[in-house]
């Protein structure tokens, strides 16, 4: 038990993959694909192609291959030019007022008590994000940057996600150590951590979710796996899912009040409110007792 004398982690995070996830499409294709008039099919088979002959990570060719393709263009990607296309990204039916219902639904079913947090943790472009008319929900944003020289063009990746490294991110939001600048690796006792495991939801549409659902769930979180309507696809990715245990619910990626998915999120979010005032009864309990080392 911690030593802390007052209970503190009554937050919860939310985590959401981006593409597929809150949007339909790869961002790209809503924005620097168009910009520079490149199909999306040709240029996602070109990046496969090339991460195949070259052995290299799929992620750091499509990062690379968008610069290339923009400089044989003569077309200018700057920082600024990236935030102006993420007004053009589409998202699933109910995405934009999600965020502001989910947070009443917490403050009033925790009685506001209980804090919640938003965060994307992402492959896409952060410099696209950071342009979306939903930016202002998340507490942060982590996701793939390039380095921009003197000129405001972009010329290399600054930092890289994959599917592996989004776990990182988890860590990151578990500990309270949410700045790049500081470092996850020493241990801190789980009584220490602003936001137990067991206080996330990690929302995310497919394999390139796995390793975080693993995390998540093996910690003790809680996970979601959302699919496009109508894709059959997506609807066996995500049943294979759901038999693997790697996550607890799935769902028609349909963020509109009386959705499955705004359902089910709201059961997780009712556990976990429950689970949160259960600990700091517990807390209090060993506190007033002289109990807490």
């Amino acid at each position: 038990m911690s030593k802390q004398k007052k209970f503190f982690q009554n937050t919860i995070a939310i985590i959401y993959d981006f593409d597929g996830t809150l949007s339909p499409q790869p961002m790209q294709e809503y924005t620097v694909l168009p910009k520079i008039n490149i199909k999306p099919d040709k240029f996602w088979q070109e990046v496969d192609l090339k991460s195949s002959d070259t052995v290299s990570e799929s992620m750091l060719v499509y990062m690379r291959l968008l610069l290339e393709k923009a400089e044989d263009a003569d077309i200018h990607i700057g920082l600024n030019d990236l935030k102006k296309m993420g007004s053009d990204i589409k998202y699933f039916p109910g995405v934009d007022e999600w965020f502001s219902r989910v947070n009443d639904f917490v403050a009033t079913e925790g009685k506001g008590r209980i804090k919640i947090k938003h965060y994307i943790v992402s492959a896409g472009l952060k410099e696209i994000i950071d342009g979306t008319s939903i930016r202002k929900h998340f507490s942060r944003v982590y996701a793939s940057e390039y380095h921009f020289d003197h000129h405001d063009r972009a010329t290399f990746p600054k930092i890289l996600i994959t599917d592996t490294t989004k776990t990182q991110y988890l860590f990151r939001i578990n500990k309270g150590k949410e700045s790049l600048g500081e470092s996850i690796n020493e241990h801190m006792p789980e009584g220490l951590r602003p936001i137990p495991f067991s206080n996330i939801i990690y929302i995310g549409d497919g394999i390139t979710d796995v390793p975080s659902m693993a995390v998540t769930r093996s910690s003790g979180g809680n996970t979601i796996a959302v699919y496009k309507k109508n894709s059959k696809k997506g609807l066996a990715v995500c049943k294979k899912l759901l038999k693997a245990g790697r996550v607890h619910f799935i769902a028609t990626a349909d963020y509109l009040p009386g959705s499955n998915l705004d359902k089910r999120v709201k059961i997780l979010l009712r556990s976990v409110i429950t689970n949160i005032e259960y600990q700091n009864e517990l807390f209090n309990c060993r506190r007033s007792n002289k109990m807490l080392g």
